[in-house]
């Protein structure tokens, strides 16, 4: 990895405007090559408590400058990201694997979120309400919450942080992050850019470690912060929701998917089979709304397999930093054991292998992109989040089979379809019990939009003028005898 500003790459936590160290340290490795990139030291307990002391007070003076002048930071971290868009692409190629092209975008993916809610926070209205009577007036304001903590994953190391980050911010809370321990580089150096661009000592603090029982118990149970946001599984998701009861924290949680994608026989084939492509193999399949279950109507079912199958075999597997990479590795040893166990309990099941189904000659963590058919929705696969390359492939016959089959999990993220009749996406959009809908597109996120799931994949949205809701306090008042 070669970085043009070899600074960005930081050893220790950031708190309170200062680079922390202790004595212990782990290491961060290139999923691609199992090659140490660098050692980080571990947070303490106690610089863990120093970081929620100073992010309190902190806050009170944030709090109290105008929307304009928290935009007017924000903007300048915002700039310092893109400036350093290549070098922050490498250093996340580097310890997540994914093809420096995806990287590159997720930096100006991450930007943006700073960009859009630091114009947004100019915009967090109060109401003035008709009073009952002439003597009184009724109102309301919105306040920042105070202190939040969040805990992301390592599938989008930047794009996470700032998602969560910048609505906190430009709200005028402060912010206190536990990053992937697979992945804290990339938090690292985006707080030296926010140290660079003067974003006040005790606003955005990254504290790393690898006991991340301990370091959740306290972003979750510390009566001084008031808000916690989580994306990852909905397993670690509902044991951390429990934990913020103790203080009746506001909380938000993105956590697991089994998105259906539908391909209904009406259906522009190139255009299905390019959504399914593009939502399936990003990031390796490695994302909470690709296409876990694709479901094709009987009568275009062998059509859409074949063209399906042509587009698979042209991905190319390699380290990310490799130009024409499409694949990178998986991010561990645990997760390509994970993929490969759906695939055989699949075929071992009645299920039709049609490409790859193993791990590949580039290394342990790369798993081949794979396609198996006539699977059906009882099978572990189908009820699994698979989190690889593998395309599973189900065959259905009406309107309405599809849709039960679509509902018939606990996860309510993200789903898709393809139609060209508009009745129909009417009618299926509305149906699917999903927190986000992508008819006739198999990439749905943006900044604009609200991102966020139902039932067990979460509450709570991120992006969009929604994603101010869970950082903001809403405070009626009345002003009587007037």
């Amino acid at each position: 990895m070669k970085l043009k500003d070899s600074s960005l790459l930081r050893a220790g936590s950031y708190i309170n405007g200062n680079w922390c160290t202790s004595s212990k340290e782990f290491d961060v490795t290139d999923p691609a090559t199992g090659n140490i990139i660098g050692s980080v030291a571990e947070v303490t307990l106690e610089q863990i408590e120093n970081a929620i002391t100073g992010a309190k007070l902190a806050q009170k003076e944030w709090a109290l400058k105008t929307a304009k002048e928290r935009a007017s930071a924000l903007m300048y971290w915002y700039s310092l990201i893109m400036a350093n868009q290549a070098d922050l692409a490498s250093i996340m190629t580097a310890e997540q694997g994914k093809p420096l092209r995806e990287s590159v975008g997720e930096i100006a993916y991450a930007a943006s979120y700073i960009e859009w809610f630091a114009e947004q926070g100019k915009r967090i209205y109060g109401d003035l309400i008709p009073q009952p009577s002439n003597d009184r007036r009724l109102l309301t304001i919105q306040q920042p919450i105070g202190v939040v903590s969040a805990i992301t994953p390592w599938n989008y190391p930047s794009g996470m942080i700032t998602r969560k980050a910048a609505p906190a911010l430009a709200a005028g809370c402060s912010f206190i992050i536990k990053p992937s321990e697979l992945t804290p580089l990339s938090a690292l150096a985006l707080a030296e850019l926010a140290d660079r661009a003067n974003i006040p000592s005790g606003l955005f603090n990254v504290v790393v470690g690898l006991d991340a029982e301990s370091i959740g118990n306290e972003l979750t149970q510390n009566p001084a912060i008031r808000k916690f946001s989580f994306t990852g599984s909905t397993k670690i998701g509902k044991k951390l929701l429990a934990q913020c009861s103790s203080t009746i924290k506001r909380t938000s949680l993105e956590l697991g998917g089994n998105a259906p994608l539908i391909v209904f026989d009406d259906a522009d084939l190139d255009v299905a089979v390019r959504g399914a492509m593009g939502s399936k193999f990003r990031n390796a399949g490695q994302t909470c709304v690709c296409a876990n279950r694709i479901m094709v109507q009987r009568g275009i079912y062998d059509t859409f397999i074949e063209r399906l199958t042509v587009q698979i075999s042209k991905l190319k597997i390699g380290h990310g930093h490799i130009e024409d990479t499409d694949i990178g590795p998986l991010i561990s040893c645990a997760a390509v054991t994970k993929v490969d166990s759906l695939v055989k309990d699949a075929i071992a099941a009645g299920a039709q292998l049609v490409l790859g189904g193993k791990i590949d000659k580039q290394g342990k963590y790369f798993y081949q992109p794979t396609l198996i058919i006539d699977v059906k929705p009882n099978m572990r696969i189908a009820k699994e989040e698979i989190f690889g390359p593998v395309a599973s492939i189900i065959p259905f016959d009406t309107e309405e089979q599809a849709i039960s089959m679509a509902n018939d999990t606990p996860y309510g993220l993200a789903g898709y379809f393809f139609s060209a009749d508009i009745g129909r996406s009417w009618r299926v959009s509305e149906a699917l019990e999903y927190g986000m809908v992508g008819v006739n597109e198999g990439i749905l996120t943006s900044v604009q939009a609200p991102f966020g799931g139902i039932k067990e994949s979460g509450m709570g949205r991120e992006g969009s003028h929604y994603g101010f809701d869970d950082y903001l306090e809403k405070k009626y008042i009345c002003m009587g005898n007037l």
